[in-house]
Order: structure tokens, then sequence, then C-alpha cells
């Protein structure tokens, strides 16, 4: 069975290597004279020296009501980290949901869903595992961070390596391997792509992915990684029929793993001593071997494999009644495996499949339950043929419905386009006076006053001859925008036709509609278009009418307007004129 199958949860869970290790030296009371500084260096050292890390963690922790909100929550974030070493987990994982939902810093927080993602993993919580998985996939792009990008990147790795999903595995591994500076980044980056791949078989002897793992953790001097991926060596000699090779190599590592103190390598190495020197025949040593590690650990996949070999052995020899016990040990412990294994791949399906409910949509859902639903029946008795006539009648109507929403909506957003100015998005002619009727109407009914506005741009004929249409064009537009500021949302506005703008201003008295009228104006003679370097403004002139003069008839408030308008032009533009008080002229 290949390595990774067995001792994948390792990389997974490397953060807590070597608790053997974990001792708390007495610790001056000193002052932190930069505090991030000091919070970087002590995270650094979390996996590097741990004993220096708890040093510096302490001090932080007494030196608290001294550091600002964000250096707090970067402190919560080693202490997360560290009662996930200690295999707190409840603890940790509070402590991370609490930064990944209030520290306000994106950084932190995708930090720290990386590293519960790994937690989660190796606490075998995998629906929520792989639900943050999901997330962080689609959060990944965004990621500046360089070691954010990098532990979302072998997090994603590993989870994904262990729900069987081991292309993508690999292909995470290579994208944080290419995006690794030299260091301890390039060397866990490595590591993690040489156990996807031999997960998923691909490794070999000669894989130039395993040499470059072993000469990076070499050079990046993390010891727990270099041994590690020489005991992947040791196993791809026993299993290329190697024993000989296997067992040198382990003598040599052996003060190694020894230095490390890392329990999981010290297991690791017993059970292959114990397969290879039974792969050569030396029985009494490998039962000696594969007995320490069952002595060391009763649960697991290293007593597994030790039971297996315990049970050869005794079974060569003849012993039935102990080759019978180790064998039943054996078959519980590898029954756990392939159990773990199973909830593993249902939990990563049903995760993939609620996120591709989520996506797809109603009709195409619709369709699926009733092709599942006709499925069903007719697999059942014929009895229930109605059932299936029902389902597929309420998929057409639901098709049709959605089919009918979908033309309706469309209609809708056309009719509102036809209501537009395609130049400037505002009424145009003839929805404008449609509208300025009705509103008048209205009106009428209930007493109300109005004021109907008429706005011509002041010799923009010559602007247009001068600077082109596209210029007059975003004259027009910008004129537009100014004007708005001064309407309310009650208001009425509509181009005319050229450069000639309405508005009907609702429930305004004569002094108001002068005043409104008088600020846009204003505001047209502020607005300013620049072209290849030459400012070009405008002026306008208004006409108003109003209902206690002319009634609420439109015709009359048209014809008032544009008199008011003319008399502004011939007054010299760039003005507002005031219609009659009294009521419209009559025409003689």
């Amino acid at each position: 069975m290949p390595r990774w199958s067995r001792n994948l949860q390792r990389w997974t869970a490397w953060v807590a290597f070597a608790s053997s290790l974990c001792w708390r030296a007495g610790l001056a009371v000193q002052h932190i004279a930069d505090p991030d500084t000091y919070l970087e260096q002590t995270q650094s050292l979390a996996t590097v020296d741990h004993p220096r890390f708890l040093q510096q963690l302490a001090l932080l922790n007494q030196e608290a009501a001294r550091l600002t909100s964000d250096q707090l929550w970067r402190l919560r974030y080693s202490n997360a980290w560290e009662a996930m070493y200690e295999n707190d987990y409840p603890k940790s994982e509070a402590l991370f949901q609490d930064i990944i939902r209030h520290a306000g810093n994106r950084a932190l927080a995708d930090k720290a869903s990386a590293t519960l993602l790994s937690q989660l993993m190796l606490t075998r919580h995998y629906p929520e595992a792989f639900e943050l998985a999901d997330r962080l996939a689609a959060r990944l792009p965004k990621v500046a961070d360089a070691e954010v990008r990098r532990s979302m990147l072998l997090n994603l790795s590993q989870s994904l390596a262990l729900a069987g999903q081991i292309d993508l595995a690999v292909q995470y591994a290579r994208v944080a391997l290419t995006e690794a500076a030299s260091g301890k980044s390039s060397c866990y980056s490595a590591a993690s792509l040489v156990a996807g791949l031999s997960l998923g078989h691909r490794l070999k002897l000669d894989s130039p992915e395993l040499q470059q793992a072993i000469q990076a953790c070499t050079a990046a001097k993390v010891p727990v990684f270099s041994t590690d991926l020489q005991l992947t060596v040791v196993d791809l000699y026993r299993l290329a029929g190697q024993p000989h090779k296997a067992l040198a190599l382990l003598d040599r590592i052996a003060p190694s793993v020894e230095a490390d103190g890392y329990a999981a390598n010290k297991l690791e190495a017993l059970v292959l001593r114990a397969q290879a020197l039974a792969a050569i025949g030396d029985d009494d040593a490998a039962r000696k071997a594969a007995q320490a590690v069952v002595a060391m650990q009763k649960t697991g996949d290293w007593p597994r494999d030790a039971y297996e070999v315990l049970y050869r052995i005794e079974k060569k020899q003849g012993h039935t009644a102990a080759a019978l016990d180790y064998y039943e040990k054996y078959v519980a412990l590898d029954k756990a495996y392939l159990d773990d294994v199973n909830v593993r791949t249902v939990a990563y399906e049903t995760v993939q499949q609620h996120v591709l409910l989520q996506k797809l949509e109603t009709e195409s859902l619709s369709r699926q339950n009733a092709l599942l639903r006709m499925r069903q029946t007719l697999d059942a008795k014929t009895a229930e043929t109605n059932r299936l006539y029902l389902a597929l009648l309420l998929m057409a109507l639901v098709s049709a419905a959605l089919w009918m929403f979908r033309l309706k909506r469309s209609q809708l957003r056309f009719k509102k386009l036809s209501h537009l100015d395609g130049l400037t998005a505002i009424f145009n002619r003839q929805h404008f006076m449609s509208e300025v009727e009705r509103t008048l109407r209205l009106l009428e009914r209930r007493a109300g006053t109005a004021c109907l506005v008429f706005i011509d741009l002041d010799h923009f004929k010559h602007i247009n001859d001068t600077y082109g249409h596209a210029v007059g064009d975003d004259v027009l537009r910008q004129v537009v925008v100014a004007s708005k500021q001064h309407l309310r949302p009650v208001d009425l506005f509509g181009r005319l036709g050229g450069e000639e703008f309405g508005i009907l201003l609702v429930e305004c008295t004569r002094t108001q509609s002068m005043v409104i009228a008088d600020r846009i104006r204003l505001a047209i003679e502020e607005t300013r278009v620049e072209d290849d370097g030459v400012v070009v403004g405008v002026s306008a002139s208004a006409g108003l009418s109003f209902t206690d003069a002319c009634g609420h008839d439109l015709q009359c408030l048209c014809k008032e307007a544009d008199a008011a308008l003319y008399r502004a032009k011939r007054g010299g533009r760039n003005r507002v004129v005031a219609g009659a008080e009294y009521g419209c002229p009559v025409e003689a």
C-alpha cells in the first residue's frame, strides 16, 4: 500500500509536529519596542524554533493592553495556531472563526481560513472542510499577499488529495511551487507536490519532483520535511523490491529521525523498517520493529501496517492463533481506514453537488427533477404513470412561465428604452408630452399647481459647426447632468428636440419655479466641456408658463412657455422669462 495512502493526514497536520519539543521557559518581563515587527518575527518562529515562539507569544499576551486593534487580531491568530498545535481544536476553531468573521483584515482572514481548512481535514470534519475549500478556491484569484496565497494553494492541494482529486491537488501544488520564493516556501510547495504525486501512484525513484523537494527542504533547513521526504524514498525502494537499499537509507537517516523528535516520522520509520526486514526474511527483527509500533500507538494507519507484518510473520511460522489475532486487528484498522476514505469521498461529492445545485437555473433543475421522477416511475409499477404525466405537465408549465416572464421582462425593457432619448437618457419629446398631459390632469382634479419650463441652448449651432457634433453631444449630456441636480423626483424632464428641453415642475409656486429655473440656467452656464485643450461653454434661455395663469391645458401652457422663451432670446439670451400672470394670450 503506497505510503501516502497510509499517511496523507501527516502532511495536513505538519503544523502540529513534535509536541515533545514544546517547553515553556521562564520569561522575564520586558518591553516590546516595535510590536508589528515582533508579531511577524514570533509567527515566523512557530515551526522553526517553537520554544522561542512560546516565549515571545507569552510576552505578547502580557503586553496585549498596549497593542492596537489590528495587532490584537494578529496576536489572536498566533494564539489560535498554538491551540491547534496543542491539539485544543475547539479553542483554535473558535479563534479562527472569530478572526474570519470580525477581524476586518482581509489578508489575515484569508490566512486564518487556510489554516482552519487544514485543521478541519485533520479532525475529519470533511463536509465543513470541503465547503471551506470551495470558498477558498473562489477567493484565490483575488488574493495578492504571496504568503497567504501559498498557504491557500497548499491547503487546497492537501484537501483535494484527501478527496481523491489527484489532478487538481497536483495542479494546485505546481502553482504554489511556481510562485514560491526560495527557502521554506519552496520546500513546503515541493513537498506538497511530491505528496500529491505519491497518492496518485505517479511518483518514482527517479522522479525529478522528488529530488527537487529533497534539495529544497535540505537547503531551507526544514529537518522534519527533509526526513519525511527521505522516508518517501525508503518506501519507494521497498515498493520497487529493493529492501536492502531501504534498510541502508533508514540506517543513514535514523539520527535525523531521533533528533527531530517528530513522533509521526518515528512511527513511519519503524513501520518501513518492519516491512523491509520482513521482505529480506529477518522475521525476529521485523517482529520487534512492528511490536514497537503498536506499543507506541494502538489506532491509525501505522498500527494497521504493523499488524499486517506481524500477521504474515506468525502465519509463515505456523503460529495460527497469533496470526489470527493479528489479522483481526489488521482488518479492523483497515476497515476504519477504508471507511474514512469513503466518508471523505462522499463528503466531497456532496459538497460539489450542493455547489452545482446552487448554480443551476430553475428551468434546468426542474427538467432534471422531472427526468429523475420519470426514471423512478418507469422502474416502479405502471399504476404510477399518472404521476409521471403530472410531473411532465408541471415542467412544461414552469418552462412556459419562465419563458413568458423573460419575454415580458424584455418587452418592458424595450418599452422603457422607447420612452428615453438615446443621447441624454431622459424622456423623449413624445413621452415627455404624454407624461406632462397625464400629470396635468391629476393636478387639475386636486387643484394642484405646476410650471412648464422650456429651455433652449444659446448659439448651439455655432458649437456644432466649430467643434463638431461629438463635442455638441457631450455638451448636451453635461447640460442634462447639471440640470438634474436641481430637480426633484416628481419633476418631469425631457428633450424636445435638438438643443431644446422641457421641464414640468410639480406643485411649485411662481416664485419657487423662477428660482429653480434660474438655478438650472446658472448650472448650465457653469458647464464646461474640454476638446483638445479647448474649453467649450454654453448658456441657456428659459421661458416659463404657469397653471395659475393658463390653467391645466397643455396646449396653452406650451404656447405661453414658447412665447416667454422667445422673449428671453430676443432680450439678449442667457436669462429666464416668466409668462403672463393672468391667462394665456388670445389669438386675434
